[in-house]
């Protein structure tokens, strides 16, 4: 495994302890407001200063990874079980199931931007943290369920599967037990990605008002509230802060995807 796919799991695996623990780390109580303490730049008191009401951007930035987490982990588990069923199926019996599924139900999805149809989808629900979750799981079973139809499609065709077919094993067992068992390696690839993809939206959705309200301490609702020009003049902090952590959990979740992709296809290994 590469440099950048070490860093990006040592700094997930930080992130990880981060949000455990957020409550023991978190410095000040991350909805108290103190007016008189407003746009403090970084001090021995806030770790990395205060914003427009006066809450720590530290501990905010804290909780902030909690959030993020659970709708990555949340919307990764979901989509990969629906889109590991669906397209399973559709790939291993083929005929009209893989047409409805493949040929209509998926590119209609693929059809649209993901960001578009997140921005629908949360609009038609609602705003909140688990109506965000439920419009993401929505929209992002589409790529696993085509990612594992393409793997059954060349794996249901291997000897050792003809062979489980010539001795009477039931369908079941051939797709559960010998077809998806060598099929999963791209899968954990796509769900490393996606989790970066899910921290995005969910931060994305939430800088436009449409995901977890304010005064959450959402990473997108931390750079929402500091994105006037007076903020960016007075308190560049407010605005830096929560960037860099999204950028540097989407980064790190994508190195990881890509170390993982080289490790588990020998052919990038050779290379």
């Amino acid at each position: 495994m590469n440099r950048l796919a070490i860093f990006g799991l040592v700094f997930i695996a930080l992130l990880v302890v981060v949000a455990v623990f957020a409550p023991v780390l978190a410095t000040h109580d991350v909805g108290a407001t103190n007016l008189a303490a407003r746009y403090l730049s970084p001090s021995a008191e806030h770790w990395l200063g205060t914003d427009a009401t006066g809450r720590d951007i530290f501990s905010r930035v804290v909780f902030g990874a909690r959030i993020s987490l659970r709708v990555g982990i949340v919307v990764v588990g979901v989509s990969t079980l629906i889109g590991t069923v669906v397209g399973a199926l559709a790939g291993y019996y083929g005929g009209w199931i893989d047409r409805i599924v493949s040929g209509y139900v998926i590119n209609v999805f693929l059809a649209f931007p993901g960001l578009l149809l997140a921005i629908a989808m949360v609009a038609f629900l609602g705003a909140g943290l688990n109506k965000l979750i439920l419009a993401l799981c929505i929209i992002g079973w589409v790529g696993y369920a085509r990612v594992i139809r393409g793997q059954v499609l060349k794996v249901r065709e291997y000897d050792f599967v003809q062979a489980a077919r010539a001795l009477g094993a039931r369908d079941w067992r051939i797709l559960f037990v010998h077809i998806l068992p060598n099929a999963i390696q791209p899968l954990i690839v796509q769900a490393s990605l996606g989790m970066a993809g899910a921290v995005l939206a969910e931060a994305s959705l939430s800088f436009l008002g449409l995901g977890v309200p304010p005064p959450a301490p959402s990473w997108g609702v931390m750079l929402e509230e500091a994105r006037d020009l007076t903020t960016l003049r007075v308190a560049p902090h407010a605005l830096i802060v929560p960037g860099v952590a999204i950028a540097l959990t989407v980064l790190a979740f994508n190195f990881l995807g890509d170390g993982l992709r080289e490790y588990l296809d020998p052919r990038q290994r050779r290379r």
